[in-house]
This record gives C-alpha cells, sequence and structure tokens, in this order.
C-alpha cells in the first residue's frame, strides 16, 4: 500500500516536502504567472502546457526536485494523480490545496488515486523495493479516512494478487475474522459437511470436491456501528470462489490461468465492509462471503446433477463452470432472511461482462431505479466507471429446466451471459432494494498508476452511494 503519511510529526526530521502543482489547460496560462521565473523557465523548455500526464520537476537550488508541476489536461479527474507516484523520485510531496482545482472532496480523491497508483504487490518478490514517493496528505483532507480507505483498497488487490495456494477459503476466513476483531464484528462460520444440514447445500455441493484443508465454508460478519439496532441493514455478498478450475467442464489452460482472481467479489465486499466499519457508517452490516474451490475429483459435482438450495428451489447444473452463481444464489437467500434494507452482491461472475464493457467499466443489475441513478452519479463523481444493464425480463425463460426449477446455464437463443446470470441471482435475491456487480478485479495491460494484476472495482461508488444515503437519514 501507498503510505499516506497522517501529520507533520509522522514526518521523518528534516526530510522536505515538495509541493505538486496540478492543473487543467484552461488554468494553466494564470497560474504560470504566478510561479517564479525558475518554474516558469523549467516548464517554457519542457513545453508545459497542462495537457494530460505531462509532468515537469523543477529543481532546487540544492539540486533536488524543488516542485512539481502536473497536468490534468481539460478535465478535472482525480484518477489522473494515480500516475504521479510511480513517475516521481522519491521523497515526500504534497498536492496543493489552492492550485489543485479547489474543494477538500477532490483532493481527497486525488489522494486516494496516489496511493492506488503507488499500490505494489511485492510479497514474493526476494529483491527489497526501491525507495518510493510518498504523499503528505493535503490541507482539507482528512488522512485518517484516507489512510483507511486507501488500506482498505490495497486488501482487495493483495487478496485477489495471492496465489490460490495461499488464498485458499481458511485464508478468506481468517481475513474476516481479523476485520471482525479490529471493528468488533462476530463472525460464524459454517465448513464441509455441515452446509448440508445448515441450509446450503449449493455451496457445499460447488466445494466438496476440494481437499479438506480448502473445505468450503458459508463466512458470515455481523457488525452494529455506533448507530445501534435500530439502523438500517446493509448487506454484502461477495462471490469466494478462490479457484476455478471449471469442475469436470474443465476449462482450457488458458482461461485457467488468471482464475486465482474469481474470488475477487469477496475481496471487494470484505474490503468494502472494512471501509463501513473504519468510518463506522450509522447502518448495521451483515458481510456473507461463501467461499469455495472449484476442484475436480470423484465427488465433484456433474453436468445434469440437480442441486437443493437455501430458498427451496432446485437447480439443474448445465455447466459446472458456472459455479458462482449456485454459491451465490445460498447466500442471496441467507441476506433474504435477514430483510436487509439494501443488498449488495459483487462476483467476477461472466466472460461475458468483459465482451459488454471489456474490463474497465463494471456492469451493475438492479431494478431499484433510484439506487441505480445514485450510482451513476457516485460513478462519475469519484471517478469509478459503471454502467446500468437491463434486467430483461425475456431472458429468463432462458434459465427453465426440464428437470429442476431452473438450470445454471442459459438456453443459448438468449446470448446474454451477464445479464442472464443476473436473472438468476435475482430469482434468489432479498425482496426490496439489490444491486449486482459484474466485477473483472484486474488490469489486464499495466501503465503508469494502473500496474498489471489486481484492481479495486466499483467499491468507492457503492462507499459514495452509502455514505450519502444513510449520512443524510440521520
Amino acid at each position: 500500500m501507498a503510505e499516506v503519511l497522517l501529520a507533520s510529526d509522522a514526518m521523518p526530521d528534516g526530510e522536505p516536502i515538495v509541493p505538486v502543482r496540478a492543473v487543467t489547460t484552461a488554468d494553466w496560462s494564470a497560474l504560470s504567472e504566478t510561479l517564479p521565473p525558475d518554474a516558469r523557465a523549467a516548464a517554457t523548455l519542457a513545453g508545459f502546457k497542462g495537457a494530460a500526464g505531462e509532468l515537469v520537476l523543477v529543481p532546487s537550488a540544492e539540486g533536488t526536485v524543488g516542485q512539481a508541476l502536473f497536468g490534468l489536461g481539460e478535465g478535472r479527474e482525480a484518477m489522473a494523480v494515480r500516475g504521479l507516484a510511480a513517475r516521481l523520485p522519491a521523497g515526500l510531496y504534497r498536492i496543493e490545496a489552492d492550485l489543485a482545482l479547489g474543494d477538500a472532496a477532490w483532493l481527497e480523491r486525488a489522494t486516494l488515486a496516489w496511493a492506488m497508483g503507488a499500490y505494489r504487490f511485492d510479497r514474493y518478490k526476494q529483491k527489497p523495493a526501491a525507495a518510493a514517493a510518498r504523499l503528505v496528505a493535503p490541507d482539507g483532507v482528512d488522512a485518517v479516512r484516507a489512510s483507511a480507505l486507501a488500506g482498505a483498497w490495497a486488501l482487495v488487490r493483495d487478496m485477489v494478487n495471492t496465489p490460490a495456494g495461499d488464498m485458499g477459503p481458511a485464508e478468506i476466513e481468517a481475513l474476516v475474522r481479523e476485520a471482525g476483531q479490529a471493528h468488533g464484528a462476530t463472525v460464524s462460520v459454517v465448513e464441509g459437511e455441515a452446509l448440508d444440514a445448515a441450509g446450503y447445500p449449493a455451496v457445499r455441493a460447488v466445494g466438496r470436491a476440494a481437499v479438506p484443508t480448502r473445505a468450503p465454508r458459508m463466512i458470515e460478519l455481523a457488525w452494529t456501528g455506533a448507530a445501534g439496532s435500530d439502523a438500517p441493514l446493509v448487506a454484502l455478498v461477495g462471490k469466494g470462489v478462490v479457484f476455478d478450475t471449471g469442475g469436470l467442464d474443465i476449462k482450457p489452460s488458458a482461461g485457467m490461468r488468471l482464475m486465482k482472481k474469481d474470488m475477487g467479489g469477496a475481496a471487494h465486499a470484505l474490503g468494502l465492509a472494512s471501509a463501513i466499519m473504519a468510518l463506522d457508517l450509522p447502518i448495521r452490516l451483515v458481510l456473507l462471503i461463501p467461499a469455495v474451490e472449484n476442484a475436480i475429483a470423484g465427488d465433484a459435482m456433474r453436468p445434469g446433477d440437480v442441486l437443493a438450495s437455501r430458498k427451496g428451489l432446485s437447480i439443474e447444473v448445465g455447466n459446472t463452470d458456472a459455479e458462482g452463481r449456485l454459491i451465490l444464489a445460498d447466500a442471496l437467500a441467507r441476506a433474504a432472511e435477514l430483510e436487509p434494507d439494501l443488498t449488495v452482491d459483487l462476483a467476477t461472475l461472466t466472460g461475458a461482462a468483459r465482451v459488454a464493457l471489456g474490463p474497465q467499466v463494471i456492469p451493475f443489475y438492479t431494478d431499484d431505479d433510484t439506487l441505480a441513478g445514485e450510482l451513476a452519479e457516485a460513478a462519475r463523481t469519484v471517478e469509478d466507471p459503471l454502467w446500468r444493464m437491463p434486467l430483461w425480463a425475456p431472458y429468463a425463460a432462458a434459465l427453465d429446466s426440464d428437470v429442476a426449477d431452473i438450470k445454471n446455464d442459459p438456453d443459448a437463443w438468449a446470448q446474454a451471459g451477464s445479464v442472464t446470470a443476473a436473472l438468476f441471482l435475482q430469482r434468489f435475491a432479498p425482496r426490496g432494494s439489490w444491486v449486482h456487480f459484474d466485477i473483472f478485479a484486474w488490469n489486464p495491460r499495466g501503465r503508469p498508476g494502473w500496474p498489471a494484476g489486481a484492481e479495486t472495482q466499483a467499491v468507492r461508488a457503492i462507499l459514495a452511494v452509502l455514505e450519502r444515503r444513510f449520512r443524510r437519514s440521520t
């Protein structure tokens, strides 16, 4: 995780703080007139105009970096700052408030962008990481809050980046317990054969072929903040398939290569839950993670099997590689029993979502128009790209089964694989406000600020909606 220093007393004695002046092309002319001659000369020599991504380092009299000029282009996107930390030499930096487009909300987004862009996953590297640029929280930014959010988003990426051999169901359980202990939440777990008796037969069926040390489990965290037991209840559900072979409908090697990230929904749900608890939002929270490995063994579920589910609906398994929706079915049914005011599920569910929108824009599904509008607005504000997709009811017929109440592989005529997956989940989701995110959780292409590997998606927008909706109501 990138370091965001909290206060001047946390800084190394005598280490200078280098100002970073972020500017749009429209504001550059006026700003340039306020710069000292050396900075203006450096900008002129570099041809700096404030274009997106432009960076000029202005030397000090001592030969170090005296200040930095950074271009934001024609917009004021805070996420542009993600690319800065990887391009600056080691040292302490601060984004100047009066020259960074003003308000504290923008500066907080820029601070988080810095932290996200400076993230590196080096758990398995023997060579020590080189000294990095560090950010001092700008004036007007709650540095404790920024650090808590940066830590939550880094947790998501650490979990997704970790190979499946070191991030199994037990490791996910341990991380949930750690978060629960840190925030005074209670955690309960049902594991292995006990899942059937406890009413999670689909979770058990998907994960039963794994070795005993990686037995399937249903993890439930419950938290009540300072608002007390009468506060609204929010349910977070995350798909926790720690590795997906495809089961007996085995994936080809190319399709299996990144399946360590198939627990990305669980990671995102836990990261979001950690942020909610750290910020003490005035809600009650339940986090539900079905954690399994979709392995291959003699007792693996088979194509054509009919599974029971917590809701009582029977499910025909047409394809063992469509296992994520099976475990989410039981988890969503459990959420429904708690009658939440809002239910959010996150899952690396379909390749069809990537065909539709690519790796950077995340589709979401809900029949709550008010919630959809709030999410769309938040996505724009916090620069966390989302796109509403339709729960197109006529496609639900593609899920009809000849032998069961529903099947997990839709008929080919419907084609829209992400839509039909959402329609499957809708059959099990709580009544009331529910939204499903078909995330990718990955950067397939590395670039400054966006290293190849795990990516945190949708949770910043979700958190913004929760803060606005529930802060306002108290």
